[in-house]
């Protein structure tokens, strides 16, 4: 990098700090921090303990936006001021330094981005993740169960929980179904970017002449809703059939019907719940899914979205990311026309980076 390159760098992020204090106004979160904190000396305000609860949550995530854009806006102002400093001195060296951080600069910027769209009311809440093999037998339910190992190594990434609702072993290898609950602050905002249908394209280790193989699974998000969130379930609406859990569990588990599965037929929604032993807890678990993708679907209506959790179509020209293992080697986002190289490193969890280029990508869309 010269003189010329860091500078224009510094226009660049200038420019986005710029556009992103216009949007999430850093006065107005000021002045919104001064009123909660007057709330919270008042001695009413503990008394009621709820609404106390959720002007606490506004709090931690404003807050936490408005420290991101000040280190953001910090950050940009001292590099740019020591360069212009630098650069009247001939000081080779502070030059030298700027450069080398360039990318660490540009990363801060980037945090920022991100804080800023994860600032939606659903965001914060832990996510509901369900994974679905495509048509395919052994060669999707083998990539559904590549994609849940992955997701499980990104979880454990970033400290988040988790917490399996239902899976259903493959006959031969994989999963036919796995459904679990993500706990974790914004779990739900980076996890929405996986929503649709994930594209495998591969050397089948199931096929002894070695052909090439196209896998298809889907996978569904929701945020797992606060219990202040009412949504009406019409009884005639839906269908509980009660069944023997499989895998393992012991022979309680698999000599008794407590596994629990709900078709909404309106929507056409089928969640199931095999997580524990209590066929009571598996019932309140599994409508607890089916309220959170029932919201879920209204949200997209709203947005004049398409329904991705409907699974009719889990194939061609669907597909959010295609990931390709043969003849070469790469990950590609059909939303953020960006492409990785480093496959493995994917599949064993390392996709933050990928997820907010989509975030990002879909922002700049919208």
């Amino acid at each position: 990098m010269d003189n010329y390159e860091f500078n224009e760098l510094i226009k660049t992020l200038k420019n986005k700090v710029n556009n992103i204090a216009s949007i999430i106004k850093p006065h107005d979160i000021e002045k919104r921090l001064k009123e909660i904190e007057e709330l919270e000396n008042s001695p009413s305000f503990w008394s009621d303990v709820k609404q106390a609860g959720v002007i606490g949550k506004e709090k931690t995530k404003i807050s936490n936006l408005l420290k991101n854009y000040e280190n953001a806006f910090n950050a940009v102002n001292d590099a740019s001021e020591l360069f212009d400093l630098a650069n009247d001195e001939n000081d080779e060296q502070i030059l030298k330094s700027l450069f080398d951080d360039a990318s660490k600069l540009e990363d801060t910027i980037t945090s920022l981005e991100i804080s800023m769209l994860l600032s939606g009311e659903n965001d914060s809440k832990n996510a509901i993740v369900s994974i679905h093999p495509g048509a395919g037998g052994t060669e999707s339910n083998d990539w559904a169960s590549m994609l849940y190992r992955m997701y499980l190594r990104f979880c454990e990434r970033e400290g988040f929980k988790v917490e399996t609702l239902d899976f259903q072993e493959g006959d031969e290898a994989g999963l036919k179904d796995v459904s679990f609950l993500v706990k974790g602050e914004n779990a739900y905002g980076y996890l929405k970017a996986e929503n649709g249908i994930h594209r495998l394209v591969r050397t089948s280790p199931f096929d002894s002449a070695g052909r090439r193989h196209t896998s298809f699974s889907s996978v569904m998000v929701s945020p797992e809703l606060d219990d202040d969130i009412e949504i009406e379930i019409e009884e005639k609406d839906i269908r509980i059939d009660y069944y023997r859990a499989s895998g393992a569990g012991g022979q309680h588990v698999n000599k008794t019907e407590s596994a629990v599965r709900i078709t909404h037929m309106p929507s056409g929604i089928v969640v199931q719940c095999q997580n524990d032993r209590s066929q009571h807890k598996n019932k309140a678990t599994a409508f607890k899914m089916l309220k959170s993708r029932l919201y879920e679907l209204e949200l997209m209506k709203q947005q004049d979205a398409n329904n991705t959790n409907e699974k009719s179509e889990i194939g061609w020209g669907h597909q959010i990311r295609s990931y390709v293992l043969f003849p070469y080697q790469q990950v590609k986002d059909n939303r953020s026309n960006e492409a990785f190289s480093q496959v493995d490193n994917i599949l064993d969890g390392d996709i933050k980076k990928m997820i907010e280029g989509v975030l990002i990508a879909l922002k700049n869309q919208s």
